[in-house]
């Protein structure tokens, strides 16, 4: 690949994953939903569409579904929270900081994904990343941080699941959140790493590498639950009601969530 197509390439993957340091979509009174960063593309074009059947905006962050339980419990100013993990919001509720139990949206899946020109071939049995391991020829990957992302989470059960973790360590490059695990993956310095199928099928993402599934059965489900604060207003309930209905939840679909009721 010449200099030039490496410059081409890095400038697409970071336009791709630009997340506004403040929310795309903004009057300054819209209220905010903080959503789980495997959702960047998804929840992008249902607030689009929501606006314009609706006239309505809403604000979005994005991020670390630990980090935005953090903010919460701390006083953060969201209407609506998304996690990629059911768990915290039963914590929250149990808490009193939601105004009921929420609802489930989604199921999320695993993916290892790696940039075209990594030696890295993605297969779900991880079979070509343990080869490569055993070879030495895996200097970096990424995950999310475990510690407060649950993409991490699910990826470290995966890992230790397919006997790799404790051989990947010194490899390993943490993001903050899935998204920016991504960014690390497909960034040409890294051989590649495991993130939400979400990101992996978005139309921005996609021709950046290849991606397998990983099975689901070595690791707890991703079960994403949304979640209303106690503090959310008129604009926030219709966008949360919106969010179950069929024209979100066709793009939820297209995105790789497996839907509630199926």
């Amino acid at each position: 690949m010449s200099v030039v197509s490496v410059r081409r390439w890095g400038v697409a993957l970071v336009a791709a994953f630009a997340l506004a340091a403040g929310p795309a979509m903004a009057q300054d009174d819209a209220p905010v939903v903080a959503a789980a960063a495997d959702l960047q593309f998804a929840i992008e074009e249902i607030a689009a569409a929501f606006a314009a059947e609706t006239g309505q905006q809403v604000r979005l962050s994005l991020g670390s579904t630990g980090n935005f339980a953090r903010q919460i419990r701390e006083g953060a100013p969201f209407a609506i929270f998304m996690a990629a993990d059911e768990q915290f919001i039963a914590d929250l509720h149990a808490e009193g900081l939601t105004r009921d139990g929420g609802d489930l949206y989604g199921i999320g899946r695993l993916v290892v994904m790696a940039p075209h020109a990594s030696a890295l071939v993605p297969d779900a049995a991880l079979n070509n990343l343990a080869a490569l391991l055993d070879a030495g020829q895996i200097s970096r990957f990424a995950i999310a941080n475990p510690d407060h992302a649950p993409y991490g989470m699910r990826a470290r059960e995966a890992l230790i699941a397919r006997g790799l973790w404790d051989d990947l360590q010194p490899a390993l490059v943490l993001g903050e959140n899935v998204s920016q695990a991504a960014q690390f993956a497909l960034s040409g310095n890294a051989e590649g790493g495991i993130i939400a199928y979400a990101l992996a099928l978005a139309p921005q993402i996609a021709p950046l590498g290849a991606y397998a599934l990983i099975p689901e059965d070595w690791h707890a489900p991703l079960r994403q639950r949304m979640v209303l604060l106690r503090d959310a207003g008129p604009v926030a309930e219709a966008f949360y009601a919106y969010l179950m209905e069929p024209p979100a939840r066709a793009i939820m679909a297209q995105y790789g969530f497996i839907l509630p009721e199926e």
